[in-house]
């Protein structure tokens, strides 16, 4: 008979920041299930009142050392939003080439160093390493690649320093821009090896019935701009997100529960975007993904370090499709001139849909900002994963238990911060 008891994980490992997880269990029965991110709030948001518009690309960058390009990417768009600004062109194709890099450098970190142990059964990558040397110099290499590109495009690999509202401070010639040529094409068979290497992986069997959310663009695989859109018949513009989604406040948890309004937790991050936005691939990954057999409806989470795989591999066939055709602008950045108006913007960060928001004077002071990480958007789903995989679970071994229930929580790459930690188990029986 299954014993009556309490799990908890102190502080979740190969995760970004400090969070854990607390499970109660009565018999045959799941009683609570909480994700609990304890890591103090930074108010970001409150440091954004009162400075002005152009301090916003470099303030938000800080919020997250794994995807800052996503944060200034949101912020450019929501102020531009405001100002009544339109950025197309060379600049343009440049912002999408920046988050190629940063999609290529956080998805090869997630899936060869912090997910792909989960699978084959390693308590992290450098014990993985001692095993199988290859995949993880693979993996650490397709990094490279990634932090190149925004190296090159935003002045430095962590929190960039060149992108502005606008545009950039400074753009690249063709010339500069060539030797990506020969390492994206590198890193593109590379990202084929990922995909066909993650496809053979052991995937529990765990299917769902999800309400997915992400941007839909008329042409492309979105990045910086789209409607944001649903599976379950969401449809609406950007300045309309207030409109339909809420966050709540949770006491166990220092960062906000998001919900659609009257309809409850949703999923957003590559599964999402890969389920809403197939079509819009390169007919390259349309193809790998057709080979591999993970066409959609993908609908098991644990099958994202697939999906995280062709997205490296979209970005890498993304990148140089970009630079082929880059055609250096006559000037780095559109004029900007400020006037008092609320802005919108949501990008595509690496694990999901990142909105902000922003109120200004006609100076272009901030008044008020709002952001939505994306992890504060699938906390609630992470939960109701657990609930509904836990049954399954009752009678294994307590550790394979915790295993498997954190591998679930790293389908998500939760991004609570940037940092990992060791866990700390303590279990305690009814």
């Amino acid at each position: 008979m299954t014993q009556n008891k309490t799990i908890k994980v102190d502080s979740l490992a190969r995760v970004e920041g400090e969070g854990g997880i607390y499970i109660k269990l009565k018999g045959a029965e799941v009683v609570d299930v909480k994700l609990k991110i304890f890591e103090p709030p930074r108010f970001f948001e409150a440091f954004l009142r009162g400075r002005s518009f152009a301090e916003a690309p470099d303030i938000t960058a800080r919020i997250c050392g794994i995807c800052p390009v996503a944060y200034q990417m949101s912020a450019v768009h929501a102020i531009e939003d405001a100002f009544g600004v339109t950025v197309d062109g060379p600049i343009r194709a440049l912002r999408r080439l920046i988050y190629c890099g940063e999609w290529i450098e956080s998805h090869a970190l997630h899936v060869y160093l912090l997910h792909a142990p989960d699978f084959l059964g390693y308590e992290d990558a450098i014990r993985m390493a001692q095993d199988h040397p290859d995949i993880v110099q693979r993996g650490l290499q397709l990094k490279k690649v990634g932090n190149e590109i925004v190296s090159l495009l935003g002045g430095r690999e962590v929190h960039p320093i060149n992108v502005r509202v606008g545009g950039f401070y400074r753009v690249p010639t063709k010339r500069e821009l060539s030797p990506l040529m020969e390492r994206l094409q590198w890193a593109r068979e590379a990202a084929l090896e990922t995909v066909r290497w993650a496809a053979t992986l052991p995937f529990p069997e765990f299917e769902r019935d999800y309400e997915f959310v992400a941007l839909r663009h008329p042409v492309e695989y979105p990045f910086n701009e789209g409607r944001l859109v649903s599976n379950k018949g969401l449809d609406i513009a950007v300045r309309e997100y207030d409109d339909h989604f809420v966050e709540e406040h949770v006491p166990y948890s220092n960062a906000l529960h998001s919900t659609i309004k009257n309809r409850g937790a949703y999923f957003v991050g590559p599964l999402a975007r890969y389920n809403l936005n197939f079509d819009r691939l390169s007919p390259l990954v349309q193809e790998v993904a057709r080979e591999v057999g993970c066409e959609p409806p993908c609908t098991n989470p644990f099958k994202s370090i697939i999906v995280r795989s062709l997205e490296i591999l979209y970005a890498c066939d993304e990148a140089l499709r970009l630079i082929a055709e880059y055609e250096t602008p006559d000037k780095p950045a559109v004029k900007i001139e400020p006037r008092a108006a609320t802005g919108y913007g949501c990008t595509e960060a690496p694990r999901g849909i990142l909105y902000h928001r922003y109120r200004l004077d006609d100076d272009g002071t901030i008044l008020d900002a709002k952001i939505v990480p994306p992890t504060s958007q699938n906390q609630k789903m992470i939960e109701s994963d657990l609930w509904h995989l836990l049954p399954s679970l009752l009678d294994a071994p307590q550790d394979q238990l915790l295993w498997r229930c954190e591998q679930a929580i790293r389908n998500y790459d939760p991004c609570i911060s940037c940092a990992t930690h060791v866990i700390k188990l303590r279990f305690e029986r009814e």
